[in-house]
């Protein structure tokens, strides 16, 4: 069993950032990438980013490529969404999320655990 501990939401202006954390623990050996997705009031959950464990580079929503940056360190057990020039509209609860095996990183129903979530609002 996998557990997930995300960190770093908060509140900030619009055009600035902020770098949210998921720290993993348990039985990690065989995770195979990890997901970034968001939740808005009253809107379905969508997906943020991705990546793998054995990759340096991730996977982005149209909506946030540019702005944001999704990195690994395997040591620590930890992925990072770096989010750069926020806007409104990027006010979510962000969660982390893990999966055993490769498919459509953009895909929700393809994770096998999930962490608890951190709150992320942008002011205008």
């Amino acid at each position: 069993q996998v557990q997930l501990v995300e960190s770093g939401g908060g509140l900030v202006q619009a055009g600035g950032s902020l770098r949210l954390s998921c720290a993993a623990s348990g039985r990690t050996f065989n995770s195979y990438a990890m997901g970034w997705f968001r939740q808005a009031p009253g809107k379905e959950r969508e997906f943020v980013a991705a990546i793998r464990w054995s990759a340096d580079s991730g996977y982005y929503a149209d909506s946030v490529k540019g702005r944001f940056t999704i990195s690994r360190d395997n040591a620590k057990k930890t992925v990072y969404l770096q989010m750069n020039s926020l806007k409104p509209e990027d006010t979510a609860v962000y969660y982390c999320a893990g999966k055993y095996y490769s498919g459509d990183y953009s895909s929700s129903a393809e994770y096998d655990y999930w962490g608890q979530g951190t709150q992320v609002t942008v002011s205008s």
